[in-house]
């Protein structure tokens, strides 16, 4: 896991560095300068390729899909203004209870 949260670090501040950034030679700069919605949109399309990849048994395919997944989870969070910490926490203010426990605990909309 070292691995993976130092990739995601380093990943985080590429990222973030490249806000403002030219989108006609920027991936990254491109997607920071579309809409929430857009950004968001294609977010999902990766889960679903995500899925598709784990579902097939494809394990490379998997790999490559989830690393997508990750990389336009945190373009959508720079997008946001929410940082990697804010997710932390909610994760940490989650540990030691059961998923069934601590979704109840929510509020209902």
């Amino acid at each position: 896991m070292d691995r993976l949260a130092q990739a995601l670090t380093r990943l985080e501040a590429s990222i973030a560095s490249r806000k403002g950034a030219d989108p006609s030679v920027s991936y990254t700069a491109k997607l920071l300068s579309q809409s929430i919605g857009k950004v968001a949109k294609k977010l999902g399309e990766e889960a679903v390729e995500t899925v598709i990849a784990a579902v097939e048994g494809d394990a490379d395919g998997l790999a490559g899909e989830s690393a997508d997944l990750l990389y336009h989870w945190l373009v959508l969070l720079a997008a946001c203004g929410v940082s990697t910490d804010a997710v932390a926490a909610k994760l940490e203010a989650r540990e030691g209870r059961s998923g069934i426990e601590e979704k109840a605990s929510r509020p209902k909309d």
